[in-house]
């Protein structure tokens, strides 16, 4: 584990996700698995549950037969009192999401907050962080969009809600202006205008449910909106490229593992 995971799970919660990891890998081998949610957003309260985002790796020959789906699994069960999120997809599925923006896929690799990952990992987290392009305005702006009508739609009474618009907005606007996934909105708040937001983590580490007061939820509420004119301008004036410039070599590293995995797989044990 990280640092960064080391320092925000309890001995209990990480001892539950390495126990549900070491389960998982029975089923699937892992490239890597990443922590996200609340946890990694910076906003984690006592009854936050433990959000496992994993990228794993299929048997190569199932690639060289007839055309198959990319698999995904799922998981949502309390592990010795802990509720546990985990999800897992496959590894080309994954590398084709980050090549169109995807920032779900992007930040397993590159928010820093990895549970467990294999030797290659270093590697491949050197060409995504180099495929950042332009495209990663479109997948935050659309989260950022989708948790704001969830939020207007709740009475605008959720302080989770409200740090997710947040969270995924600024972390878009970061990747835009600096190169760089920071998932932690308490690291990107002051340095974007926003300090006074501090209040609103306060209140969400107190519980999954926490109700803003009515106060906050007025001052927001006229507030909100700067998050997104944020994004907009932080897209018109990125030096990222338009489209991911290492496609070819990005697709060429997959090949390449794909083939030693299956020299590895089908050599004498």
């Amino acid at each position: 584990m990280t640092p960064e995971v080391q320092g925000c799970l309890t001995a209990a919660q990480a001892r539950v996700a390495l126990r549900v990891l070491a389960e998982e890998e029975r089923r699937r081998r892992h490239l890597l698995v990443s922590l996200s949610g609340a946890h990694a957003y910076g906003f984690p309260s006592p009854d936050s549950d433990l959000d496992l985002k994993a990228v794993h790796v299929d048997p190569t020959d199932r690639f060289l037969g007839f055309p198959a789906a990319p698999r995904s699994a799922e998981r949502l069960e309390v592990v010795e009192g802990v509720e546990v999120d985990y999800s897992s997809n496959e590894l080309g599925h994954v590398l084709h999401g980050v090549l169109k923006g995807n920032g779900n896929y992007i930040e397993r690799f590159l928010s820093g907050y990895l549970v467990t990952s294999a030797p290659e990992v270093e590697e491949l987290r050197a060409l995504v962080q180099a495929s950042l392009s332009r495209r990663v305005h479109r997948h935050y702006l659309g989260f950022a969009t989708q948790q704001h009508q969830e939020w207007e739609r709740g009475d605008r009474a959720s302080a989770k809600k409200l740090l997710y618009v947040l969270r995924t907005a600024l972390t878009g606007v970061h990747a835009l202006t600096e190169g760089e996934i920071v998932t932690d909105v308490t690291r990107l708040l002051v340095r974007y205008g926003l300090g006074e937001a501090t209040a609103l983590v306060e209140q969400k580490r107190r519980g999954e449910r926490t109700e803003l007061p009515e106060p906050l939820r007025v001052s927001w509420a006229a507030r909100v909106g700067e998050v997104f004119e944020l994004l907009e301008r932080a897209a018109a004036a990125s030096a990222l490229p338009e489209e991911s410039p290492n496609a070819g070599e990005l697709e060429q590293w997959l090949v390449d593992a794909r083939l030693r995995w299956l020299a590895l797989d089908r050599s004498p044990r």
